[in-house]
């Protein structure tokens, strides 16, 4: 299967909702009724002010946990099993995102996981570049060590700069001797030297990302003197052998697309179990919408299918 056309093999396994046009519109007309602002503060308000437009269901537990120093929220959803844990990396481009915008993404898929959820608030750039939310992952990832979690009942995911921060928490963890169950990645941005042909082919269909903007959150994550290919910022590059089980979820809407094809092409010659999925016309990270968008839902519950598979 990975070694298929990503564009149309792949994409004609994911059918569209009845709704799809109308409901991705909308989504489009509300990220792009205010320009993006410029300053940093104003950005990560923005996130937050979009992310949360649509509030957590009313039956989600929702509880506040010190990592450590490091804030994160756990949620449970009735009937989930407490035994057995997602931890979420929200995306932003390392430079924005927060437990608040995508709440509504991570506790829905605890609901479809059937598992609690751990959202970390790792350190953001340009204040705290790399490698302080990789530090901050592993910090998490020791917090639920310590908790009692094995690894066989914790999922990673992910999506955009969080899937990068999944794949290379990942990474980090192998030199431990340590693995866990699955990974789960939405969008992924997995190659921070941009060197992926949908950047310039998806970008008039994408409404949020492009490589201008892609480049100004590289620069400000990845510090002087540390190469973009490094596979610790770009996970592309990584030897990924040994890898967990991976579901990777792209819409053909966005920019990144090549971003998440090529990364499942290289799990798949790794001789890693993975799963890419290409939705069509949905744009980046459409799981976050899923109060108002059908094949938001349908997503996470594909990645619930699969978690329930590997974890435990």
């Amino acid at each position: 299967m990975i070694g298929a056309p990503p564009y149309t093999a792949l994409a004609s396994r994911v059918n569209p909702g009845r709704n799809t046009m109308s409901e991705i519109d909308a989504i489009r007309k509300l990220l792009s009724s205010k320009p993006r602002p410029v300053g940093w503060a104003e950005r990560r308000a923005r996130i937050d002010e979009v992310g949360s437009v649509w509030p957590v269901a009313d039956d989600i537990e929702l509880m506040g946990a010190d990592l450590g120093g490091l804030a994160g929220e756990w949620s449970l959803a009735p009937g989930s099993d407490k035994a057995r844990v997602l931890m979420y990396f929200h995306g932003g481009g390392y430079c924005s995102g927060s437990i608040k915008s995508h709440r509504r993404l991570v506790t829905e898929a605890g609901r479809a996981a059937k598992v609690r959820t751990l959202a970390v608030e790792y350190r953001l750039a340009p204040e705290h570049p790399f490698p302080a939310a990789l530090e901050d992952a592993m910090s998490a990832w020791r917090f639920l060590r310590a908790q009692g979690y094995a690894p066989s009942h914790i999922a990673i995911g992910g999506d955009s700069a969080g899937g990068n921060l999944t794949a290379t928490l990942i990474a980090a963890l192998r030199e431990q001797n340590e693995r866990p169950a699955c990974a789960w990645f939405v969008s992924p941005w997995t190659d921070l030297t941009m060197s992926g042909a949908s950047l310039t082919i998806k970008d008039s269909v994408d409404p949020l990302i492009h490589k201008a903007y892609l480049e100004e959150l590289a620069a400000a994550y990845v510090p002087h003197g540390t190469a973009r290919k490094d596979p610790r910022v770009s996970p592309l590059f990584s030897d990924l052998t040994d890898f967990p089980p991976s579901l990777i979820q792209a819409g053909s809407h966005e920019t990144l697309l090549d971003d998440a094809a090529r990364f499942a092409r290289a799990l798949g010659e790794a001789d890693v179990a993975v799963t890419l999925e290409v939705w069509p016309q949905m744009i980046h990270a459409w799981p976050l919408w899923n109060a108002h968008l059908e094949d938001g839902r349908r997503a996470l519950a594909h990645a619930g299918v699969f978690m329930r598979r590997w974890v435990g």
